[in-house]
């Protein structure tokens, strides 16, 4: 594996070249049918129906964070890695033309796509900042809601991550975050590149994920749900970027095992991958 900027860099080209990919990709950018990974994240038809639909072909979720959330109009919305901005615009809706949406990404093609998507959807409450998570272009005390979708797990420093969400959101402000977490990877998992670009070899367990907000000073810290992924789901997170790959070639992911051995570490890795949807408020 890499230092953290170079696991950095090699995320954001994963994910360029996923977003500028012809129709739907994986997280580590094969194609797979449209939709499908927002849908298995959790958005339903008729929510998706309204969106552009490069955001929807573009998502790389694992959860929807605005789901049973409590976002209200006027309120100041942060999405951490915020892609193609598919929860931004669903939260510009929420919060009305009195509040406001902040999205922040590293990657400028992710950029782009999102500011397109922004000018489709005709709203103006709504803006994305580069930037990294660790490091946020964002005031501090100035954000009701921080909210984020399956990223940061890419994170190579996420104690940084739980600091600054803590840093940026007023006192009472609120997280809720859908994230991966796992345990007991096998060890050709961790050094997996590809693994790590497809949001699993980067995560942690959901004991340190709470552990880490909580040292970051957020109270009220609790895991709302829990999805255990089984074969089928983690085929959907992972073998789609296999498709046109050969056993020793790597196609949009550099350093990756080959077809059969990911399909093994895939048959490992099923009970101890799942998505969570975490919660947390500063006091």
């Amino acid at each position: 594996m890499k230092d953290d900027q170079g696991i950095r860099e090699s995320v954001s080209k994963a994910y360029a070249k996923a977003v500028i990919s012809d129709g739907a990709v994986s997280c580590c950018g094969g194609p797979v049918q449209k939709g499908v990974l927002a849908k298995l994240a959790g958005y339903d038809s008729e929510t998706l129906s309204t969106l552009p639909d490069s955001a929807v072909v573009n998502s790389f979720g694992c959860g929807n964070p605005l789901a049973y959330s409590e976002v209200k109009p006027s309120d100041v919305v942060l999405d951490l890695g915020s892609g193609a901005g598919i929860d931004i615009l669903l939260a510009a809706r929420t919060v009305g033309p009195t509040g406001h949406v902040i999205g922040i990404d590293m990657t400028d093609e992710m950029i782009a796509k999102a500011e397109k998507n922004i000018a489709a959807s005709g709203l103006s409450n709504v803006e994305v900042r580069k930037g990294i998570i660790e490091d946020l272009p964002v005031e501090t005390s100035s954000v009701d809601w921080v909210i984020s979708n399956c990223v940061i797990n890419l994170s190579p420093e996420k104690d940084r991550v739980f600091a600054e969400i803590a840093r940026v959101l007023k006192s009472g402000g609120r997280m809720l975050v859908s994230d991966i977490v796992v345990k007991d990877l096998p060890e050709l998992a961790l050094q997996s590149q590809a693994l790590y670009n497809s949001c699993i070899a980067g995560a942690i367990s959901e004991e340190s994920y709470v552990e880490g907000l909580r040292n970051a000073g957020l109270e009220e810290v609790e895991v709302r749900e829990r999805l255990i992924y089984d074969a089928n789901q983690l085929q959907a997170f992972i073998n789609s970027e296999l498709e046109d790959r050969t056993e020793t070639s790597s196609d949009c992911c550099e350093g990756g095992p080959g077809v059969k051995a990911m399909n093994e570490i895939t048959t490992e890795m099923v009970g101890n991958v799942w998505s969570v949807k975490v919660g947390a408020t500063k006091p």
